[in-house]
C-alpha cells in the first residue's frame, strides 16, 4: 500500500473493496479446485440448511439473479448434485432437492472455503477473526435493512 494515497488508504470503504476483490479471487480459486463456482456453493448450502425449495426461493435466499440461479441449477443437476421436479401444487414451478452426491460436494466445498478463510485471514488471531466477522455482520445487517 506504499503507492496508495494516504487519504485513500485509511478509508474503510476502499479497504473493504480491495479486500473483497482479493477474497473473491481466493474463493473462486478454491471452488475451481473442486470443480465448482461460488453460485454452486450458495445453492447447495441453502438446500442443505432449508430443504427443498423452488428456484425463486433459492434466488432470494442466495441473493442471485434468476438467470444465474437457473444456470447454476442446470450445472448442478447435470452433475447429479440436485434434482429438479415439478411442484405438485403449481406445475409451472420447479422444486429443487439436494442429493447425497450434492451433500458430499457441499462438504468438499466447505473444506475448500475453510482453506480460503484461513488464507484470507491468516494474519489475524482467532479472536480477531471472530470480532471481524461480528463487525462485518453488523454492518451488512444494517445496510440490508435499508
Amino acid at each position: 500500500m506504499d503507492e496508495t494515497p494516504a487519504r485513500l488508504a485509511v478509508k474503510p470503504s476502499w479497504l473493504l473493496t480491495q479486500l473483497a476483490v482479493h477474497a473473491h479471487r481466493l474463493s473462486s480459486g478454491g471452488f475451481a479446485e473442486v470443480g465448482a463456482r461460488g453460485y454452486h456453493y450458495r445453492i447447495l448450502a441453502a438446500l442443505a440448511e432449508f430443504g427443498v425449495a423452488s428456484q425463486a426461493e433459492l434466488g432470494r435466499r442466495c441473493s442471485m439473479d434468476r438467470s444465474d440461479v437457473v444456470a447454476a441449477i442446470n450445472e448442478l443437476a447435470e452433475q447429479g448434485f440436485l434434482e429438479r421436479t415439478p411442484d405438485p401444487d403449481d406445475r409451472r414451478r420447479n422444486m429443487v432437492t439436494l442429493t447425497k452426491p450434492g451433500d458430499r460436494q457441499l462438504r468438499r466445498l466447505d473444506r475448500a472455503l475453510d482453506k480460503v478463510q484461513d488464507d484470507l485471514l491468516g494474519p489475524l488471531s482467532a479472536e480477531d477473526r471472530q470480532n471481524l466477522t461480528r463487525l462485518l455482520t453488523r454492518l451488512l445487517t444494517h445496510h440490508q435493512g435499508k
